[in-house]
């Protein structure tokens, strides 16, 4: 019984820290789509665009590879939140990056339905994201 109890300890964290996660990833989902000159979900629900869904798609598993890596090493809820912010504006920079200077017509070309234009925005999404949990092992 008390191996169960202890397994129980951590729950409070663990829904504290799962909340302020999911409330982050809202935070990033409204940021990135007001960086974005399309309309991401409307691209997805209801266009059925696939460039758009592979984009955003690998935008948002890029953030949640980095906010993984800042609950990691977060030393506190407020050091977790500080630096979920961090991995946040680096995901949105990653984006304006490709599409100011790599790939200036990416959202053109999202809005197209070219599929490689969405596989090179969750590439670059998702090597941030790796990049910037790597980052926070300080």
């Amino acid at each position: 019984m008390d191996t169960i109890m202890e397994s129980f300890a951590g729950l409070t964290s663990f829904t504290i820290y799962f909340a302020v996660s999911i409330a982050l990833l809202f935070v990033f989902k409204l940021a990135y789509t007001l960086v974005t000159p399309q309309d991401e979900w409307k691209l997805v629900k209801e266009e059925r665009n696939t460039a758009a869904a592979l984009g955003f798609g690998g935008a948002i598993v890029g953030f949640c590879i980095a906010l993984a890596g800042a609950v990691s090493n977060s030393a506190s809820l407020v050091d977790f939140a500080i630096w979920g912010f961090v991995a946040l504006i680096a995901q949105v920079l990653a984006f304006l990056i490709l599409r100011f200077t790599f790939m200036p017509k990416i959202a053109e070309r999202i809005d197209n339905q070219e599929v490689s234009a969405g596989i090179m925005l969750a590439s670059m999404s998702i090597g941030v994201g790796l990049l910037n949990a790597a980052c926070m092992t300080y």
